[in-house]
């Protein structure tokens, strides 16, 4: 018989020692009999440590490292991972106890193929107020064929627990990019997704993804986190144009561009002028102004810039 092949959970962990035991739950109730569990503990000076100490066993890898870096968290515990394949997982979310399972079986002997998954949000701890956050790319999909359909609207959701990557498949699209602070995931899954014969859809899967905690990463907005997701979202969107030179995939750049541009005009309009003059050389972008009625007819008025900053100025 064919070993059952083992599949290695990499969790970076800073300060997460609140929900990292519930995290650590959810990858040992995981119905799949060969789990491996990486966690990189980077400079927590919370309880992280007593929690790991409790969850300690044979599945259980914890290497104590200070490196203030997710991404370098990752590819620390993916180097030192044993794996057929790779999750990355954060540790304050939760996976449905089928997944891992389910996710191997659907890509199991294709190591150029990546599993996804639904997802939606809970806030804090109360599971009850889980709601599913449907996507068009929920079903199976040459991997440039789903970074169009997501980014088309703008809408991508590269929440790195979503899905299962062969090891192989890492080993060719490459680590984590460590310069990067702020939507690394999002540069990082546009080569893991891009370079995919295949995102195959787990019907059967679900990442629970916790929403609304005080001081995360991704509700920072200084500069040099701002000037990181800038990087981010240019490389990702230029390797997919390596890939696809058409007009729906300049258009699906475009228009994730300027989102990006719609969130974080004015505080940052230094920053943007480069992304402005990239969604005009991409032909430019048909994506709705986002906002609420009243900010809409402001806009129309006045122009969406004159808007927003009417908007910031009165704390909105």
């Amino acid at each position: 018989m064919r070993p059952v092949p083992l599949v290695s959970v990499c969790i970076p962990c800073h300060n997460a020692g609140k929900y990292l035991g519930a995290a650590l739950e959810s990858v040992y109730r995981q119905n799949w009999p060969a789990i491996e569990v990486i966690v990189v503990n980077d400079s927590s000076t919370d309880d992280s440590q007593g929690v790991l100490n409790h969850y300690r066993d044979d599945r259980l890898t914890v290497i104590d490292a200070q490196l203030g870096s997710a991404a370098k968290a990752r590819n620390l515990a993916a180097r030192a991972s044993t794996g057929e394949y790779l999750k990355f997982f954060d540790a304050d979310d939760l996976l449905s106890p089928t997944m891992v399972a389910e996710q191997v079986k659907l890509i199991a002997g294709e190591p150029d193929v990546v599993a996804s998954s639904r997802w939606g949000r809970f806030q804090q701890n109360d599971l009850a107020t889980f709601l599913e956050s449907a996507e068009p790319v929920w079903r199976n999909m040459p991997g440039p064929d789903w970074l169009i359909e997501s980014w088309r609207h703008a809408k991508s959701m590269t929440q790195p627990g979503i899905f299962l990557i062969p090891k192989a498949h890492w080993d060719k699209a490459g680590p984590w990019n460590e310069e990067l602070t702020l939507i690394d995931d999002f540069e990082f899954f546009s080569r893991i997704i891009g370079s995919a014969r295949e995102v195959r859809f787990c019907t059967d899967a679900t990442l629970y993804y916790r929403s609304n905690l005080t001081g995360s990463l991704s509700s920072q907005r200084r500069p040099d986190n701002i000037e990181s997701a800038i990087k981010a979202i240019c490389w990702g969107t230029d390797y997919l144009l390596t890939l696809r030179e058409d007009y729906v995939a300049k258009l699906a750049c475009a228009n994730l561009l300027q989102s990006f541009v719609y969130s974080y005009y004015p505080e940052n309009s230094a920053f943007l002028s480069d992304l402005a003059k990239r969604i005009n050389d991409l032909g430019g972008s048909d994506l709705p102004l986002p906002g609420p009625k009243r900010f809409q007819q402001l806009a129309k008025f006045l122009g969406w810039k004159m808007a927003r900053r009417i908007q910031r100025a009165m704390g909105r």
